[in-house]
């Protein structure tokens, strides 16, 4: 069984590690712990690695850029 949690270190707690246990019950885990990048999550999909990285090219080229007017917002 996989399972994959996303949540920041300051909610780690008992009811988190009661999770896990339960998840588990007397299986062997193994607990793997990086930063996430949210740029990343985006770049793993290849509809959205697309999208932004054409983004980034019309900010860099200062093409296809919509301009707004602060007392429009």
């Amino acid at each position: 069984m996989h399972i994959s949690y996303r949540l920041n270190a300051n909610e780690l707690d008992n009811n988190f590690l009661e999770s896990l246990k339960a998840a588990f019950q007397d299986k062997e885990i193994e607990i793997v712990v990086y930063e996430s990048d949210e740029t990343h999550f985006i770049l793993e999909n290849p509809a959205n690695r697309k999208r932004l990285l054409t983004a980034v090219e019309n900010i860099q080229n200062r093409s296809n850029l919509v301009e707004l007017n602060w007392e429009s917002i």
